[in-house]
């Protein structure tokens, strides 16, 4: 005789037969309890240059918004906004903070199911091309055979690509490093790089330190450096009361930095370990608006997918709007 979940049962093949079918459902109430009780974390991937997501992961903002939807959030640093997107595309984080405009070109290209969340409206003057204070290079045209360090993938590579033409010169003209921002930082103050293409705020940081100039930025060659906000396209699907708090969090964030540029400088420069002055420099070539993907934007990313396609960086074609993009709803 055998007692199981206080049920008295005979010995014999008909029991046995209760007896499993019993223990299956014992584990398949256990799985559904475990499920019922496994936490909602939103998982968001961020960059040093990801000021609006750093204030509100700072002062815990974002966890107390959502909150009342039941969901946490986890917070992964990654070196740029390449490496962000790769996260999202291979299920290890839900949604990428601000990547410049070229990286979810090469997410697509790749075959990454993303769908595009929101954009910060254009930023020409935060990502440049800087050599060195007492360097003799005046012009694009005398980098010519030189040395320029970049990330590759990041807006600074379609920076330095328009930049080149507009000078008459092609990437295969000179040479390119492909260096994440500290080793960036290392070379180029080191003089192992002739030129650095960076952004935002490690633009305004290196300025500061050495003195370097800024040889040309997107004012002069026309790149809005747009930066975009992405999600799975599986989570934008089924989550779209948490996107909409996350968007509506961003929006006032980047209002706030704008209105209180000096309080936010401060607050930002405790979080990422840089002076405030520096902060507020760079704060400062930020729009920090935070608005739909509009067709201005789907019409800038489809220029920038088909000219890095002519210059044979992008292995296919693109159709952008292949792309999805998420719309708030009321």
């Amino acid at each position: 005789m055998h007692v199981l979940a206080g049920i008295r049962t005979e010995d014999g093949p008909s029991a046995k037969r209760w007896v499993a079918l019993g223990i299956v459902m014992m584990l398949v109430l256990a799985v559904a309890k475990g499920a019922a009780a496994a936490p909602d974390v939103l998982r968001i991937g961020y960059q040093k240059s990801s000021s609006l997501f750093i204030i509100l992961k700072g002062q815990g903002a974002l966890e107390k918004a959502l909150a009342p939807l039941g969901v946490t959030v986890s917070w992964h640093e990654f070196s740029s906004g390449l490496p962000l997107l790769e996260g999202v595309n291979v299920g290890s984080i839900d949604l990428t903070a601000d990547v410049a405009d070229t990286v979810p070109l090469f997410a697509q290209a790749a075959g990454a199911h993303l769908t595009y969340l929101a954009q910060e409206t254009p930023s020409p003057a935060a990502q440049a091309i800087l050599v060195a204070k007492d360097s003799p290079i005046t012009s694009v045209a005398d980098l010519r055979g030189r040395k320029i360090g970049l990330a590759k993938a990041a807006g600074v590579h379609y920076l330095t690509l328009r930049a080149l033409e507009m000078a008459g010169l092609h990437l295969n003209d000179v040479q390119i490093a492909d260096l994440q921002p500290a080793d960036g930082r290392v070379a180029f103050e080191s003089g192992a790089i002739d030129a650095w293409a960076i952004w935002d705020p490690f633009l305004a940081a290196v300025e500061t330190r050495s003195g370097a100039r800024v040889l040309v930025d997107g004012t002069q060659t026309g790149v809005s450096y747009r930066r975009f906000y992405l999600v799975s396209t599986a989570y934008a699907q089924s989550r779209p009361e948490v996107l909409k708090t996350v968007v509506a969090e961003l929006r006032q964030v980047g209002l706030w930095i704008k209105q209180q540029p000096d309080a936010a400088a401060r607050v930002q420069a405790g979080l990422i370990g840089l002076d405030s002055g520096t902060v507020a420099q760079a704060n400062s070539r930020r729009s920090y608006v935070v608005a739909p993907v509009d067709e201005a934007a789907w019409a800038e990313q489809q220029k920038i997918a088909d000219a890095f396609t002519a210059a044979k960086l992008l292995p296919v074609a693109l159709d952008v709007r292949a792309s999805a993009a998420w719309h708030e709803t009321p």
